[in-house]
């Protein structure tokens, strides 16, 4: 039987949902087949590597978009940095859809997840750090204070995503990155 003809990029976001919904451990192969619009055949056909290797996908393909949309956005040279900032946390907002969705760091951070995914999950929040820390250098401030801003950016997203997720108050993480660029721009 052949395999089933679905968009990379529906398969990608479907399988994202179901582990930001429910982690690594939680996310059962019917709810990944479901999500992603494949049969349990042609998703295992798609990745021979079960779970472990659809997640992996899924750490690369927000990983990519992240690079694109975030931190590239960050350290382009051909914009002013504030233009760079505001595009940067316009698309966080985007990526985290209005502080409704979970990052899906935090969704791996269980035991499995991050004996599994931790060098990933690792290697994509220093880039981030690394990035918001050059934004500061360019904007004046001493190299360790741009990385403790770089690193209280990070703290502040994902703490801004569960406090609006659970308190079930979207408005706060609008504030979160309010508060970011305000910090940025003092």
């Amino acid at each position: 039987m052949r395999p089933q003809k679905v968009a990379h990029r529906d398969i990608m976001e479907g399988l994202l949902q179901v582990l930001r919904a429910k982690g690594y451990d939680g996310a059962s192969l019917s709810d990944l087949a479901k999500a992603s619009g494949l049969k349990k055949a042609s998703l295992y056909h798609r990745f021979p590597g079960g779970k472990q290797e659809m997640t992996t996908a899924v750490l690369g393909y927000v990983g990519e978009w992240v690079d694109a949309n975030i931190l590239d956005v960050l350290l382009e040279e051909k914009k002013t940095t504030t233009e760079r900032l505001e595009l940067a946390l316009a698309n966080i907002d985007e990526l985290y859809n209005r502080g409704k969705s979970i990052c899906i760091f935090r969704a791996l951070t269980t035991h499995t997840g991050l004996e599994l995914f931790g060098q990933q999950i690792q290697a994509g929040m220093e880039k981030y750090v690394d990035a918001f820390t050059q934004l500061g250098t360019e904007l004046q401030m001493d190299p360790m204070e741009a990385r403790k801003e770089a690193l209280q950016t990070l703290i502040d997203i994902q703490g801004g995503l569960i406090v609006s997720k659970g308190l079930q108050q979207e408005h706060i993480f609008e504030q979160t990155l309010k508060g970011i660029r305000e910090r940025y721009y003092r």
